[in-house]
């Protein structure tokens, strides 16, 4: 006879604890998914998508499967080893997963032209989540088979195991955001929740008195990955990493070498924050060029200038600011803790900082105060927050500057071509701003837009230079101030650095492309910009691989 005789089964707690488990791993590994997925694709609305269709995939072909199997042969050892093998599956991600990204990457970027990230991402996802997770989807169908006994209580039993796999799933979505990945990472929750799995089956085998040899190899197989699951970096690659880790928002690297610290929270779209430790140096980023909204804002006009920064991640334009600028007082708004901390711990922010834990528009809805300048660095690669690219919320930014003040913000993905995403950024903000500048920051992907209500700030700009040319020449004579030879070097640099770029703002000719909070579709319009960026980075070694092949392209690395 099958299990059906056996004693566990008898006990409907015990299935209706599977169910509630094989529930709460499902999102748990679904969440799990995007944060494994986001430093490769980001995790954009579109990386979302594609995870849960993906998923939605898996377990509807194991519904399918699993209650034709069931019917076919009621044996609930077949149930219970295939969720041994999910759990052992899960359980390997940590230590494979990053490899099979990164191969899938590389695969797609010389097969295909177009939506390099979606193909990438969405094979990712087939490649590794589908199968365990239809080995899950199995679950619900084989339980009702094996629990329901007679047609009267068929509703009851069904309508139970559906209560106990939505509140298992509901703890799944939860648990690991709030409390597993923040506290022991992405890789140790896969481990924990495939150990919960894995668990269950164990319990089942070994009250039966069954399957030794393959629970043995199951476990053996379970240490192994939490082994070599732990170790290494996710962009193992890498090196002078000083610290990684993750925080409810992002995958958190910070990389130190002899000139300088950088924070990456993507390992395939390099750096978002720096710190020059050399202090008479800028950064070499686009940092350098947001440093002419102070001089539009007129910083050697003014005995304070108020600076707001919407997204201050590490703190480098307040510190780059603070070195080159001795009267600007910051304000930031960054909504990854975590991020905060590291800015203290390595990136040499004051202590003193005022760094409000928000996201930058729900902020703007609390506060009352007005800035002489409001930068807006909250993109980052397609990850661009709707809710801070549309004209309601330019028009916030707008109502928190003084009437002389400037917005700037860092434009990540420099676009070519009618209707890319930078043009519609700009044409939103030149539909609240009357007077919109831009500059490209040559050799990256970045542009910096000023906007302003006031028609005097680039000839403030200018006049504010001028001061800080004849601060040059006084230097000598100059007593009260930094007048150190660091100081002079200092504003030398600046005076270079302002010269060089001013010449290259240009006004903005605004067109219609209008983003609203109804509607933005800004990962649409980021996924193009990524296209042209991958696609020029890739032709060239396409080139090499398709007249040397596979030789040759290893030889160019």
């Amino acid at each position: 006879m099958f299990c059906l005789e056996k004693r566990i089964l008898k006990n409907k707690l015990y299935l209706y604890l599977t169910e509630f488990f094989s529930g709460m791993a499902v999102m748990a590994v679904e969440l799990g998914a995007s944060r494994l997925l986001a430093p490769f694709f980001s995790s954009s609305q579109i990386v979302w998508t594609i995870i849960i269709g993906t998923i939605m995939i898996a377990m509807a072909l194991g519904n399918i499967y699993g209650g034709r199997s069931a019917d076919k042969d009621p044996n609930p050892d077949k149930l219970y080893k295939r969720m041994l093998i999910a759990a052992i599956w899960i359980a390997a991600i940590p230590v494979l997963g990053k490899y099979i990204i990164l191969g899938i990457s590389a695969v797609v970027i010389f097969s295909v032209n177009t939506n390099f990230l979606i193909w990438a991402a969405f094979a990712a996802c087939m490649i590794i989540f589908v199968f365990p997770l239809f080995l899950l989807g199995t679950v619900t169908p084989s339980l009702a088979r094996y629990t329901v006994q007679s047609v009267d209580e068929s509703g009851k039993v069904v309508g139970t195991l559906g209560a106990f796999n939505t509140i298992g799933s509901i703890i799944g979505t939860f648990l690991p955001t709030f409390v597993t990945i923040p506290a022991v990472g992405t890789a140790i929750s896969f481990l924990l929740f495939s150990g919960v799995l894995l668990a269950l089956a164990l319990v089942y085998f070994f009250s039966c008195r069954t399957g030794y040899k393959k629970c043995i190899v199951s476990i053996i197989l379970f240490v192994l990955c939490c082994i070599f699951g732990y170790s290494g970096k996710l962009a193992f690659w890498e090196n002078d990493v000083v610290y990684e880790g993750e925080s409810v928002y992002n995958y958190l690297q910070v990389k130190e070498t002899e000139e300088d610290v950088t924070l990456s929270t993507n390992v395939m779209f390099g750096v978002q924050s720096i710190l020059i430790k050399d202090d008479t140096k800028l950064t070499g980023m686009y940092y350098d060029y947001a440093m002419a909204a102070p001089f539009m804002s007129g910083v050697y006009e003014k005995d304070r200038l108020e600076v707001l920064v919407l997204g201050m991640g590490s703190g480098t334009y307040a510190t780059q600011c603070g070195r080159f600028f001795d009267n600007v007082f910051f304000k930031g708004v960054e909504i990854d803790d975590k991020i905060t901390d590291l800015a203290f711990t390595y990136f040499e922010l004051p202590k003193d900082t005022d760094v409000v834990t928000y996201d930058g528009r729900a902020y703007l809805n609390a506060a009352d105060e007005k800035y002489d300048v409001i930068m807006v660095d909250a993109y980052q690669d397609i990850t661009i927050p709707f809710q801070m690219s549309s004209i309601e919320f330019f028009t916030l930014v707008k109502e928190h500057l003084k009437d002389d003040g400037v917005m700037v913000i860092n434009m990540n993905m420099k676009g070519t071509g009618e209707g890319n995403i930078n043009e519609y950024l700009s044409d939103t903000t030149a539909a609240v701003f009357p007077y919109v500048y831009t500059v490209d920051v040559p050799g990256e992907t970045n542009r910096e837009l000023f906007a302003t209500s006031d028609p005097a700030a680039l000839s403030r700009g200018m006049r504010n230079i001028s001061i800080l040319k004849e601060r040059v020449n006084e230097a000598e004579d100059r007593s009260g101030q930094d007048n150190t030879a660091s100081g002079r070097m200092r504003e030398q640099t600046l005076l270079d650095w302002m010269n060089d770029i001013y010449g290259d703002i240009l006004e903005y000719d605004a067109g219609n492309h209008i983003l609203t909070d109804d509607k933005a579709p800004v990962e649409l319009l980021g996924m193009r910009v990524i296209d042209d960026i991958i696609g020029e980075e890739v032709r060239y070694y396409r080139g090499i691989y398709e007249e040397y092949g596979l030789k040759g392209l290893l030889e160019v690395f």
